[in-house]
């Protein structure tokens, strides 16, 4: 056959023998079919998933599909093992942990400090039934720890079958790929070639000469050269497509189904691993709840009745006898104790029989309990104490070559004639208050009587919203009663409570003891709580009101930029030295109650271990308290205010003497 004919023919077809049908061509063996069988038998069940599972598997994705899914399994293991490990550690820390407390207490319940009798034996019981379940929880750790090293084995197995299949059956795929595109490529040039001989042969001429090694080529020397490629390129192109058929012919039937199968045995290998180890893994976790509830409370026996039956924790705690304990611990005494002692008689003696029966001690001192209890001294006495120059005792916290500031000097004040100062530097001694004057302390059943009516008890000298100065000149205190009163109460029963001066008090405790001291200060006397109705913490918050009501601040407007300027310097010492400088120049009123109150709280953190008030939190209360809630440029400054009040606290006796 010529090449034209047979490139006009096309390529052959595989064959492809169909099945004989059952119609009439095989109609005798239909009839003995018949004759063996009474009915046709159905048609076997086709399992539609399986089929499209084997029609994705023995594709060209099948051998990826398998691989991915391989190492989804190997992933599992190894995660689930991974679980095992961390768990069987946990496990193991808890056993050994509750063994060696198990060994601890049986050594100390022995100790003679501790309780003997039932409670000993019992006690030991309870420990020993902690040990076996710990030996159970170290034999679950040891079977967790093997569970993780076969997994850990398993997974090891499959990567490398993996591996090993990756390359054998991705290398078979590869080449039928390679050997499909050479084919390809070899038809796109024959092809090519082919068109080139029919237009050189029909006539149909390109532009432009051919030339060759010797110069330009005639037609016919064209097509012969264009008729020998031909024959070239196909025969190549057969070869390319005869090798292209037999490799995958070889990948269908031997390669492919070989490596579908291993990777299908390794997959269904380590899924069945991986479910047996879970399958063992619910299984000891049973085995290990059920051996420790045997252990907390085991089962009866029913044979014999007369053997001693094993004890639950239950029954080991009932055991514990206290009043047997208690008696028989006391009765081990009985040998120690010594005689009856005799009958103690009131005998007076004969040169005291005729002379007059005086009062009790204790009845006079029950009489004048209340007029005798030592007030707390806030440096507001008289010029008969004697006191040191302030310079000698304020000096200890300056750091040596730096002077403290200047201290205030009392002698050009106006209100000379009302109080004395106390040294050369120190701050205003001021009479002391005298309750002499003032009218008997009412009884608790008194006051409890009137207190209902103290709200509306009229403002004859009122002290809120009053300024320091005034009521320095109308009562001649430099500290007001009201300050007085209330630190007393603090420091007699309030320097333990958790919160003083954080928490609020009473409302209604609140505006009763302000309606009282707004009437007569001087007849108000906090020494018995009865008459702050116990509330100490409406004290409390009655003395912030007081420093909140007054029309200029304790540290008063004129200096607050000055105590603002100085809280911004970080350096502790020089911002001390600064804030000393500025309150020696407070007015007289302003410098004696500032004073009191810093001492008063300086007391109150030296409790914070019990009421939790330190510098800091004091610091808080009453820094918007003391300088101004509403003064400053902005609320920014409420920082600083804290840190000023902060700083005086932690500074108390380098800024005020403590006599």
């Amino acid at each position: 056959m010529s090449f034209e004919q047979r490139r006009d023919q096309p390529l052959p077809e595989p064959s492809i023998e169909e099945p004989p049908s059952n119609g009439a061509t095989n109609g005798e063996r239909a009839t003995e079919s018949a004759d063996i069988y009474d009915a046709p038998l159905p048609p076997a069940p086709v399992d539609e998933s399986s089929r499209v599972v084997d029609d994705v598997l023995y594709s060209d994705i099948g051998v990826n599909t398998l691989l991915n899914r391989l190492k989804q399994s190997i992933a599992s293991a190894r995660d689930f093992a991974t679980f095992l490990k961390k768990r069987s550690v946990l496990e193991e820390e808890h056993a050994q942990g509750l063994k060696k407390l198990c060994r601890t207490t049986h050594e100390s319940v022995r100790r003679p400090d501790n309780r003997q009798g039932s409670f000993a034996q019992n006690y030991d019981e309870i420990t020993r039934i902690h040990e076996r379940m710990a030996d159970n929880g170290i034999q679950f750790a040891l079977s967790l720890h093997q569970m993780h090293e076969d997994l850990q084995d398993l997974a090891a197995n499959m990567e490398r079958g993996r591996k090993q299949w990756k390359q054998t059956g991705l290398s078979a795929e590869k080449r039928v790929q390679d050997s499909e595109f050479s084919m390809e490529k070899a038809k796109a040039k024959y092809d090519s070639l082919a068109d080139d001989y029919d237009r050189a042969r029909t006539g149909d001429k390109q532009s432009g000469r051919v030339f060759g090694l010797k110069g330009p080529k005639s037609a016919a020397q064209h097509e012969e050269d264009l008729h020998r490629k031909v024959q070239a390129a196909d025969s190549d192109y057969a070869s390319k497509v005869q090798t292209a058929q037999s490799q995958r012919q070889e990948l269908l039937s031997t390669l492919r189904p070989q490596a579908v199968k291993a990777l299908q045995d390794c997959i269904i290998e380590c899924d069945s691993g991986l479910t047996l180890q879970l399958q063992k893994f619910a299984t000891f976790n049973e085995k290990l709840l059920l051996s420790n509830g045997l252990c907390v409370s085991p089962l009866k026996t029913q044979t014999d009745r007369q053997a001693p039956q094993p004890r639950s924790l239950r029954d080991v705690v009932y055991q514990i006898d206290n009043d047997r304990d208690f008696k028989t611990y006391v009765t081990s005494f009985s040998s120690k104790v010594g005689p009856k002692p005799t009958e103690l008689k009131y005998e007076r003696h004969p040169t005291l029989a005729n002379s007059q029966t005086t009062p009790p001690a204790m009845h006079r001192q029950s009489q004048q309990a209340l007029s005798q209890h030592p007030l707390p001294s806030f440096g507001m006495h008289g010029p008969q104490q004697s006191s040191q120059p302030y310079n000698q005792n304020s000096s200890q916290g300056y750091p040596q070559g730096s002077q403290p500031p200047a201290e205030r000097d009392f002698n050009g004040s106006p209100q000379q004639q009302h109080y004395s100062p106390g040294g050369a530097g120190g701050a205003p001694q001021l009479p002391p208050h005298q309750f002499s004057s003032a009218p008997p302390l009412q009884s608790p059943q008194q006051f409890h009587n009137n207190a209902g009516h103290s709200a509306d008890l009229p403002p004859l000298r009122p002290v809120f919203g009053i300024s320091l100065d005034e009521l320095f000149l109308r009562d001649g205190s430099a500290v007001p009663m009201v300050v007085y009163q209330c630190i007393q109460a603090v420091d007699l029963f309030g320097l333990e409570v958790e919160g003083i001066y954080r928490l609020s008090g009473t409302s209604s405790h609140v505006t009763r003891i302000r309606a009282m001291f707004d009437n007569d200060a001087s007849k108000v006397d906090f020494r018995n709580p009865e008459n702050f109705f116990h509330d100490v913490n409406s004290v409390a918050g009655l003395l912030k009101q007081f420093f909140r009501d007054l029309p200029d601040p304790l540290l008063t407007r004129e200096h607050y930029p000055e105590f603002i300027d100085a809280a911004r310097v970080d350096d502790d010492i020089e911002r001390r030295d600064r804030l000393h400088a500025i309150i020696n120049s407070l007015p007289d009123p302003n410098y004696a109650t500032l004073r009191a109150l810093t001492l008063h709280l300086n007391r109150v953190q030296e409790h914070a271990s019990a009421n939790r008030m330190n510098a800091a939190n004091l610091a808080i209360c009453f820094g918007p308290t003391l300088m101004g809630s509403n003064t400053g440029p902005n609320i920014a400054d409420a920082g600083w205010q804290v840190r000023v009040i902060d700083t005086i606290l932690q500074n108390t006796y380098q800024i005020f003497d403590d006599d």
